[in-house]
């Protein structure tokens, strides 16, 4: 029932070619998404920490928003949006959006109490206590966060292609499971697995350049 290892290997050299033309597809719309969810959790994790009253009315709402199935949202924003890269990016933004903003959130609520006190009694507002102690002390968090949204956006891309699309990782191995081509079917999640943990790799180099001041553990 189930392909050999060389069988896979096998499939995906021989598909390698049609293989890269739908992961430029679902990339594509992978980083549009996770661009697009990173930067909106950011804004929200920013303005729940300045505005309490937001925190209070925001947060509830993205908790439940992750108890929704993400194969309950797909058809909905297919029917919406139609088979274009619309529906795929928003889901995208819909599942990387919690990751980045729930962190981002944590980091900044984790903030040394004394320094920002010393801060305030040196004559520092709001926005500068955010930018000399919150932000650089929840750059660990931003980058945990937006790890798991990497390997997340790949995930939703394949997943809103399944249910309608044109070209992409996701229809592909939609149409290679119809004709029970389980060699190929195997070879795509194969290369997603590859193509989520160099997303993961790239995200921990970024860290590296963007927070020199880390030592390796």
């Amino acid at each position: 029932m189930l392909p050999s290892p060389i069988q896979v290997i096998e499939a995906l050299i021989m598909e390698f070619p049609i293989l890269i033309q739908h992961s430029v597809i679902t990339l594509t719309e992978a980083f549009i998404g996770l661009l697009a969810g990173i930067s909106l959790g950011f804004l929200a994790a920013v303005l729940m920490d300045q505005f309490d009253g937001l925190y209070k009315a925001l947060y509830p709402l993205m908790v439940l928003t992750q108890t929704i199935p993400t194969v309950a949202i797909a058809p909905l924003l297919v029917l919406w949006f139609g088979y274009e890269m619309a529906p795929k990016v928003i889901l995208i933004v819909i599942t990387t959006f919690f990751p980045i903003a729930v962190g981002l959130l944590n980091g900044f609520k984790s903030a040394d109490k004394d320094s920002m006190n010393m801060l305030r009694a040196m004559g520092a507002g709001r926005w500068q206590i955010f930018r000399h102690i919150k932000f650089p002390g929840a750059m660990s968090e931003f980058f945990a966060g937006v790890r798991i949204a990497a390997s997340y956006a790949v995930v939703g891309a394949v997943i809103s292609e399944w249910l309608g699309g044109f070209k992409g990782l996701g229809v592909y191995m939609t149409r290679v499971k119809q004709a029970f081509s389980f060699d190929k079917m195997f070879a795509v999640i194969f290369l997603i697995s590859v193509i989520s943990l160099l997303l993961m790799k790239g995200v921990d180099f970024l860290q590296k350049k963007c927070m020199p001041w880390e030592k390796e553990n």
